[in-house]
């Protein structure tokens, strides 16, 4: 078997059908032995942000790594956004880099570059391919590496002549794994949970990710217990209807502390603990209170705070078994689950009355647009959010109570959701809607070009208030010179309000721009029944100014 044989034997042997890629002269043997493998697609994008994008958004919706043919330095580095967003997501993505021909590396050759230095801060593993009896070895540990807890991306510098070597080479046999088992300590935790006065739960997106939202809820309905997610979570860990459902924590420590206060035990599991993303002196955690930390990566129990008891293990099997072992209702479960359904009520009924509130003409109030969008989406709709400020209002308002129903990246590399809309779009068959920002949305423009091609069913919601609003709300909160002056330096895409229809049209997406927001619910309602792409832009009103 030439190596170039056992690359696509390797491939179908993981269940690759797509490659995703950009291509370049050092995947051309790659591209040459495509031809005839019909059963391998090209999908290609016209930037490497699309392209690792789309990837990781495929792999989400598929469970399976997604495999990425970038093109050598340049196109690696081009790439480097989306592979930070998918380590951050715990993405399992195989790459491969092409590199010049061995024979002239010397020499420095155009377009090569120190491959794996480039990819080692972004990407969990690398893989230095010299040798063609290495290719399939390589690929398998690729594989099984970008599953292995922690999930993530891996990358393999391939040089294009390596592909091309009439050698025969040896094709290892794949590896089956099984399910990681249940983490010793269960009954500790059991007894702790059942002991506790006032027990939490964090959701984690680990929970999401193992499919292990019904041992969840299993977990917290005999325990009674308040149940938040995770700051800026990825993926739905818990229904958003369930009365013991909190909602989202900030993403802020002395937010999360605050919130955690009065929970004398709190239970994590699967979670990152906890992402914050501005500076504040305080632990996350009430002095007060002792944590239960469950995660299959062994890196993550205790990582940024002490716990009490740290589980590691399958985080389903886990969980399956601490609801068995907790047994029936926790006393006073029933009184809790009614004191917080009694919360939840009143705080899903405050946020619908304070969007429609605001209802009005065009510029939108984003809370009122966002509530009107969601009155147009079918139950089953997948929603990929870059969205940042209305993302935050959005989630007010959206009930997310089907597992996969929300798929975000907190990596914080802007442009993923035109991208990752799309390769979700081809992993899944529910209806796909993706609420992005408008800075968001120019960061990932070329990905329009995959949609028109792809004819990808994806309904593309641009939020287009013509600034960087969050950063100016973070200036706010500052009580900085621009809050006083009215003058956010940097942060408008003025003088006049970019028009994504025209975008939209450059690429051979079909667009429309709502005239009310009756309009704009009829749009969304419609426009995830249809069979390509939409692209809405949809004018709200900006930062109100302080001037």
């Amino acid at each position: 078997m030439k190596p170039i044989e056992a690359l696509l034997a390797v491939l179908r042997e993981e269940r690759v059908t797509k490659v995703f890629g950009n291509p370049g002269t050092s995947e051309l043997p790659f591209l040459d032995a495509l031809v005839d493998t019909p059963d391998i697609e090209y999908v290609m994008g016209v930037h490497e942000c699309a392209v690792v994008a789309m990837a990781d958004g495929y792999a989400r919706a598929t469970g399976r790594p997604a495999f990425i043919s970038l093109h050598i330095a340049a196109g690696l580095a081009n790439g480097l956004i989306g592979l930070l967003n998918a380590g951050r997501s715990r993405t399992p993505l195989v790459v491969t880099a092409g590199q010049q021909d061995r024979r002239h590396l010397i020499q420095d050759p155009m377009l090569s570059g120190d491959l794996i230095g480039l990819a080692r801060a972004a990407v969990k593993q690398t893989f230095d391919v010299q040798h063609a009896h290495d290719l399939p070895l390589l690929l398998r540990r690729a594989f099984a590496a970008a599953v292995a807890p922690p999930a993530g991306p891996v990358l393999l510098s391939i040089p294009m002549d390596l592909l091309a070597e009439d050698v025969d080479v040896d094709l290892p046999t794949r590896t089956t794994f099984a399910p990681l088992g249940a983490a010793g300590g269960v009954a500790e935790a059991a007894r702790m949970l059942l002991d506790a006065a006032n027990p939490a739960i964090v959701a984690g997106d680990g929970v999401g990710r193992e499919g292990a939202t019904a041992e969840l809820i299993a977990v917290a309905e005999a325990l009674g217990a308040t149940v938040f997610h995770q700051p800026m979570h990825d993926a739905v860990d818990f229904p958003y209807a369930h009365p013991l459902h909190a909602g989202p924590l900030p993403p802020v420590n002395a937010a999360v502390n605050k919130a955690l206060t009065g929970h004398d035990v709190v239970f994590i599991a699967g979670a990152h603990a906890f992402n914050p993303h501005h500076y504040t002196p305080v632990s996350p955690i009430p002095e007060s209170t002792a944590v239960i930390q469950l995660d299959s990566d062994h890196a993550e129990p205790g990582r940024n705070f002490g716990v009490a008891l740290g589980l590691v293990g399958g985080i389903k099997a886990t969980l399956g078994l601490l609801a068995d072992a907790i047994g029936g209702p926790a006393p006073r479960a029933a009184e809790r689950v009614e004191a917080s359904a009694a919360r939840h009520r009143t705080r899903v009924a405050e946020h619908d009355a304070a969007a429609r509130a605001v209802y009005g003409p065009a510029p939108f109030d984003p809370f009122a647009a966002v509530h009107a969008i969601v009155a147009g989406l079918p139950e089953d709709v997948v929603v990929i959010d870059e969205a940042i400020t209305s993302g935050v209002l959005f989630r007010k308002v959206m009930s997310f109570d089907r597992p996969g129903g929300l798929v975000h990246t907190v990596g914080g590399g802007l442009g993923w959701g035109v991208g990752a809309a799309i390769g979700t779009a081809m992993g899944t068959d529910r209806p796909v809607v993706a609420l992005l920002g408008d800075g968001c949305t120019m960061f990932g423009l070329q990905g329009l070009w995959s949609a028109a091609r792809e004819q990808a069913p994806v309904t593309f919601l641009v939020m287009n208030n013509g600034e960087y609003r969050t950063l100016k709300d973070t200036l706010d909160s500052w009580h900085s010179r621009a809050t006083v002056t009215g003058n956010y330096p940097g942060l408008d895409l003025t003088p006049s309000r970019l028009d994504f229809t025209k975008a939209a049209e450059f690429f051979g997406v079909p667009s429309v721009r709502p005239t009310d927001l009756a309009h704009l619910t009829e749009i969304v309602a419609k426009s995830t029944q249809s069979a390509g792409p939409l692209l809405v832009d949809i004018p709200i009103t900006g930062h109100p100014s302080h001037a």
